[in-house]
């Protein structure tokens, strides 16, 4: 204990030892003391002596130290102890302000002891085990080491974490801890370990993170809380920034709406504190990460969606819209408004519908404008209202056609500022920043939008009194023509490529000022200095898009005409160098990475996002254009013509394989429709044929009977009434059967004709696919017609068959009278011939149809085949006109070529006669030879006479 009084302070008795002797002998105290007094004493003076020796107690203690919270879990204070001389030894301490080399030890120290902590992956383990204390003295220490080893070494330490098993869970419940201070380190423990490890930060966010900090932000009075709920937004970036998943868990948590009461300020603006300031910032910055043009298309509008729902846009455009707010609130939360409209039509169209709390009401985009166009404004601040203005128009061609409208004639109205004006304001003000903000901002309304480049074409400013108006479009190079600083160049430029891009009718436009294209080449063929070589390559840019999208109506300014031009006075190989100084340049790719214009200073704002996506889609384009010789242009124009007649000739047979595929199945249709009619005849016929067979066999059993009746009766009778079937009616079924065999003989004649018919259309051939149509038609009619003939046939048969069974029936009952009995036999028989001529006839009547069904079938062939060939004539025939018409063309031609050069030898010999040179025409030469003729004729005439 005496040795302790000393260390501790008490009366010194002999030398002092060193600070290493001392923490050598509490060391072994520590190690080799069996009372936990002794150990305990030993580790408070360790403690003690931890900042001022943290060299020595680190390199000698350490091992100590850990092998307590192995062995004496079971005291706290000990542990307590032992916990705090760790942190003391890993962690360097922020709140002096030491000199640089001193720092720079420090760090260099903590670095070193953590990484010899973690070496051993059970220390770690340990510690997440003694953070489940519930103790003050034991679970304060342990998260602030905890925090400590991960800004030392925040990666090894994750892993160790994120393979231990509930380790992060144990972290988590800090969070829920009632004590404040533990609940606030806690926070700023899990900062540390979710940064940049989108494993632990998923795993944090399933553990009800975004409950318990949304929870605890409220209860801190949100953007006016404390330091902690600055912890808790941190947090929550950590969370959600580059963490899609997480997000997406965010919205669909319905956790956005939680979002909505964090932005009402309030109407009493004008004391905002430091730390308000930063909770609001911060804020915002939560609304951007979910909204962010980074994120995929589908969650940003699903957030986009939501914002507008729960009121939060509308929260966002109040606080816009507000007075009193600070300067960097207010560009931070425009910046934030631009990102949740981005893309959005609902809320752009919200945005649009926003007015400013002035007299008379302004449209917020208005008064963004006029912030943007004021040269006092501060920097940061017109950059933002830009992004708001191309976040506004971005994808929203309704917007565009709004803003475009404000400039033209028709809709300007002079009693009130409108976006338009504001615009052209500032593009001809004298600040060269406010020209390139409102080109950059003009041309968005123009991005991928062809009705709104050609619709500016009207726009026309008035310059100066008595002068007549110009258009816009040539006020824009008059100004580049006029020197103007870098910057103004580079934006009115980037407007006119943007313009002129994909628009032939603004090419042509452009072209028409007879000073534009030598301005162009004069400013690409000139060495100048390295500011201007940008200004070089746009207007190399501008000259390639006049070429590229040129349709050849100005004769004097060709695609042709241009190229030889730059070959002439520029060289091809040096028009595509200057064309390369864009994409060259450091500034294009910093605005190439992000839709969000951010630029240090005012002198660097230079390039737009969207305008670099429209250089790398030309610039390939535009080269190939330029260094492309006639020669190949024809070519590749004759394959195009090629290609186009192809199609037009593949248009041509789809159309007639469509036709061809109908008719097709018109036919399929009727023969389908055809064969099932077959199909339900014979069948009818069939069972016809089974019922005459089953007539035979009853007629024979009865035959046999009345046979044997005759054997036994020898009487025959008078003939009386037979079932009562007199006389009369037997005669009339013969007069029936004399007209069924008539009608037969006149079907035989006509089939017989038919036939005939049939077979000198074979031997003739078919001449035209209408007849082969009408005498396919013919036949059918035809087919029916037999049809109906053999129904009624067979209506006459099935009356026969009643008869013959009613007969049947009288022979039954009247067996008994042999007169009787021969009378039946006489009927019986008659009646059996004249079954089996029915059924001759109807067989025969079968062969018939089967026939024509044939012929038919043969007739649809030959008419398909002259559908075809008449099909190939028609093609021919229409080829043969084509070739027609285009001779009478050649002829016509040939004929004005003849007419142009009978004009001009009539002029010469007008001429000649002038210079007194003695002319034979031709034609009177001809007049004379025929009249010599005609003489001749007379003679010889007069001669035969």
């Amino acid at each position: 204990m005496n040795f302790l009084r000393g260390v501790m302070g008490g009366q010194p008795t002999g030398p002092q030892p060193t600070g290493a002797e001392t923490i050598q002998k509490l060391c072994d105290r520590v190690a080799s003391s069996t009372l936990l007094e002794d150990r305990r004493d030993a580790v408070r003076a360790l403690k003690s002596l931890s900042k001022k020796y943290r060299m020595e107690v680190g390199t000698m203690a350490m091992d100590h130290l850990v092998r307590i919270l192995q062995t004496d879990r079971s005291d706290t204070e000990i542990l307590g102890y032992a916990l705090d001389t760790l942190y003391n030894i890993v962690c360097n301490d922020e709140e002096e302000e030491p000199e640089e080399n001193q720092q720079k030890q420090e760090d260099d120290l903590g670095a070193l002891f953590t990484d010899k902590f973690v070496q051993e992956t059970e220390n770690v383990t340990l510690l997440l085990t003694l953070l489940e204390e519930f103790d003050f003295h034991v679970r304060w220490p342990g998260v602030k080491l905890l925090t400590a080893l991960l800004k030392n070494q925040c990666a090894q330490v994750q892993g160790i974490i994120l393979v231990s098993p509930m380790g992060v869970s144990r972290l988590m419940d800090l969070l829920a801890d009632s004590r404040e201070v533990i609940r606030n380190d806690g926070l700023l423990l899990l900062q540390q370990l979710t940064k940049g490890n989108a494993a632990i930060q998923k795993i944090v966010a399933f553990e009800n993170a975004f409950e318990r900090l949304l929870d605890i932000i409220t209860e801190e009075g949100s953007s006016d809380g404390g330091i902690v709920v600055e912890d808790c937004l941190l947090l929550l970036l950590n969370l959600l920034k580059n963490n899609s998943s997480n997000q997406n868990f965010f919205k669909e948590g319905s956790y956005i709406q939680k979002m909505k009461p964090w932005f009402e300020v309030g109407d009493d603006n004008s004391g905002w504190s430091a730390q308000k300031v930063t909770n609001l910032h911060l804020m915002l910055q939560l609304v951007r990460v979910m909204v962010s043009p980074v994120n995929s298309p589908g969650a940003t509008a699903s957030c986009q969606k939501a914002m507008f729902q729960c009121g939060l846009l509308q929260q966002l455009c109040t606080i816009l819209m507000a007075t009193g707010v600070p300067a960097d609130i207010l560009t931070e939360t425009i910046n934030t408004v631009s990102e949740v409209i981005r893309g959005s039509e609902v809320n752009q169209d919200y945005f649009a519908s926003v007015n400013a709390p002035s007299n008379p009401p302004r449209p917020a985009i208005v008064v963004l404008l006029m912030s943007m166009v004021n040269e006092r404004q501060p920097f940061v601040l017109r950059c933002a209202v830009l992004y708001c203005f191309q976040c506004f128009l971005y994808k929203n061609h309704k917007g565009q056609g709004e803003i475009v409208a404000t400039l033209l004639p028709s809709t300007i109205d002079a009693n009130s500022i409108s976006a338009g004006q504001l615009l052209c304001g500032g593009l001809f003000s004298a600040d060269s920043l406010s020209n390139w903000c409102a080109a950059v901002a003009l041309a968005h309304a123009l991005q991928d939008n062809l009705t709104q480049k050609e619709q500016l074409l009207r726009v026309q400013l008035a310059t100066s009194l008595g002068k007549p108006p110009v258009s816009l479009l040539q006020q824009c190079t008059n100004i580049l023509s006029q020197g103007s600083r870098v910057q103004t160049k580079v934006g009115l430029l980037m407007l006119l490529c943007t313009w002129i891009s994909n628009c032939p009718i603004a090419v042509m436009h452009f072209l028409h000022n007879q000073d534009n294209v030598p301005f162009l080449t004069g400013q690409i063929s000139e060495n100048l200095g390295e500011d201007e070589r940008l200004v070089q390559g746009l207007c190399a840019l501008l000259l390639g898009i006049c070429i590229y999208y040129n349709d050849n109506s100005l004769e004097n300014y060709t695609k042709e005409k241009l190229k030889q031009l730059i070959e002439k006075r520029i060289g091809k190989e040096n028009f595509v160098e200057k064309l390369g100084f864009i994409t060259k340049h450091e500034l294009y790719s910093r605005a190439a990475q992000k839709p969000q214009p951010a630029f240090s200073t005012p002198e660097h704002m230079l390039f737009d996002h969207e305008f670099t996506k429209l250089v790398k889609e030309l610039e390939g384009m535009i080269t190939k254009a330029v260094l492309k010789s006639s020669e190949e242009e024809k070519k590749e124009e004759e394959v195009k013509k090629t290609l186009e007649q192809h199609d037009s000739i593949v248009t041509q047979y789809k159309e007639l394989i469509r036709e061809q595929d109908s008719q097709i199945k018109e036919l399929k249709e009727q023969v389908t429709l055809l064969t099932s009619q077959n199909e339900k005849m014979q069948s009818t016929v069939s069972q016809q044929l089974s019922q005459i067979q089953q007539h035979k066999d009853q007629y024979n059993i009865l035959k046999l009977k009345l046979g044997k009746d005759n054997q036994q009766t020898g009487n025959q009778a008078e003939a009386a009434h037979v079932n009562g079937l007199q006389p009369e009616e037997l005669n009339q079924l013969r007069e029936q059967l004399e007209e069924l065999q008539r009608q037969n003989q006149l079907l035989q004649t006509q089939l017989a004709e038919k036939d005939s018919l049939i077979t000198s259309m074979k031997a003739e051939g078919v001449p035209s696919a209408e007849g082969s149509t009408s005498e396919v038609t013919e036949l059918q009619r035809e087919v029916e017609l037999l049809k109906a003939q053999l129904q009624s046939q067979t209506a006459e048969i099935t009356q026969l068959q009643r008869e013959r069974q009613e007969l049947l029936k009288g022979s039954e009952t009247t067996a008994a009278v042999p007169g009787e009995n021969s009378l039946y036999t006489e009927k019986i028989a008659e009646l059996e011939s004249r079954l089996s001529a029915q059924t001759a006839e109807t067989q025969k009547f079968k062969g018939e149809v089967k026939t024509l069904l044939e012929s038919r079938e043969s007739m649809e062939k030959d008419l398909a085949s002259a559908t075809s060939t008449a099909a190939i004539m028609q093609a021919e025939k229409n080829k043969l006109q084509q070739e027609v018409q285009e001779s009478k063309k050649e002829q016509d031609d040939l004929l004005m070529l003849l007419a142009d050069q009978d004009q001009k030898i009539l002029s010469l010999k007008q001429r000649l006669k002038d210079l007194g040179e003695t002319i034979e025409d031709e034609d009177d030469l001809d007049s004379k030879d025929q009249f010599d003729d005609e003489e001749e004729e007379e003679e010889d005439e007069e001669c035969d006479e």
